[in-house]
């Protein structure tokens, strides 16, 4: 059983992927997630924001983000800027306020595809997974170290396994799309 536990284990990391992938996409309300994606020049090398700086939500349209470094405030600006998520930072010398505009209906349809794009390469990931355990699988039954019918068994479940990890990114397709969509 030891193929169908790393198939479920390899789904798992496949969904996990597709749910950090979502949480950077923009839905027009604030979440300190949208700047999981901003690379920060600080101290010679480029830094994730989260290690620089915390991020507050104090209200629905509005992030703060907080250097722990005050010198590297313009940095921070700056990295937030180049991150291209559209969104326009103000500097006040102690924080950067960074307004969330509300989505306009051609910008959300963008988000909508690259939904669904993020979507297919998880299902991709899943169907990956699948494949190999399949091959190993049949690599056991042609070896002996495993019977026929076990094997069939055995591929029955990995079936049902994928199906069921290919619903789960239709679902949380359909929620953030949902979402994203939402007026």
């Amino acid at each position: 059983m030891a193929t169908i536990e790393e198939a479920k284990r390899r789904m798992d990391e496949a969904l996990e992927a597709l749910r950090r992938e979502f949480s950077s996409v923009r839905t027009g309300k604030a979440t300190p997630a949208l700047l999981d994606t901003v690379r920060v020049d600080a101290y010679g090398s480029k830094m994730p924001l989260n290690q620089v700086a915390t991020v507050h939500t104090p209200e629905p349209t509005l992030l703060v983000v907080q250097p722990f470094d005050k010198s590297l405030i313009a940095d921070v600006e700056r990295g937030i800027l180049e991150a291209d998520l559209g969104l326009n930072p103000a500097n006040d010398g102690n924080v950067i306020r960074v307004p969330i505009p509300p989505l306009t209906e051609e910008r959300r349809k963008e988000f909508a595809k690259l939904l669904h794009k993020m979507a297919e390469e998880a299902r991709i990931s899943v169907r990956h997974a699948r494949r190999t355990v399949r091959e190993e699988l049949h690599q056991l039954v042609k070896d002996h170290e495993l019977g026929e019918d076990d094997g069939r068994r055995r591929e029955d479940q990995l079936e049902k396994l994928t199906h069921e990890y290919t619903d789960k990114v239709d679902t949380l397709l359909k929620h953030k799309e949902e979402e994203v969509m939402a007026v």
